[in-house]
């Protein structure tokens, strides 16, 4: 496995959408080493999700994994999930405030409105058709990896720009707030 160079805000690529995998793609040894290094980055670099766009690839893959994340401590955890070609359908119009950093815009973090009730849908590393609901804070993770699949980052999403901050600002300042908040939309929407 490769550690994929991580490209940042400005390069064209992140503002790209990216393009279905042909099915009769995905089992093949080189989609199958992307995703193993995608992987492989993503853990690298503590994310809790990447997506081909953000290694300078328009191929419709995600990868989320929310365990034991050092950057993110206070998260629920998520297992391993690869998504090929997903779509994501909001279950409900309610929106809690996600405070979300990206691995594409180092250091800055800040809250986007995110849906707590998602289905999910897509195909596996295997080809497997893939469908599920996603609750609470880790449906927050899917969504952000999928707007990178469609051109959309995390800034483009900021309703209120007085919450964008620096990573060392939000452990100061605002980590305390935020961690009380996921539990209130745990407990709302997981069940937790």
């Amino acid at each position: 496995m490769s550690i994929l160079d991580i490209i940042e805000i400005g390069h064209p690529t992140l503002r790209r959408t990216a393009l279905e995998v042909p099915l009769s793609e995905i089992s093949t040894p080189e989609v199958q080493q992307f995703i193993d290094d995608l992987i492989e980055t993503k853990r690298h670099a503590n994310g809790a999700g990447i997506a081909a766009n953000q290694v300078d690839d328009t191929r419709r893959i995600f990868v989320a994994e929310a365990l034991h994340n050092p950057r993110y401590p206070f998260r629920p955890e998520y297992p391993l999930t690869v998504m090929i070609n997903p779509v994501i359908t909001y279950l409900t119009e309610e929106r809690f405030g996600n405070f979300e950093g990206c691995l594409s815009i180092p250091n800055l973090r800040a809250i986007v409105p995110r849906c707590p009730v998602i289905r999910v849908q897509g195909v596996d590393r295997n080809g497997n058709a893939l469908d599920f609901d996603v609750k609470g804070v880790c449906a927050g993770i899917f969504q952000h990896e999928a707007d990178h699949l469609n051109g959309i980052l995390f800034t483009d999403l900021i309703e209120d720009p007085t919450t964008l901050c620096t990573a060392g600002e939000f452990d100061r300042r605002y980590v305390g707030q935020f961690e009380a908040g996921i539990v209130e939309v745990e407990a709302r929407y997981s069940g937790a």
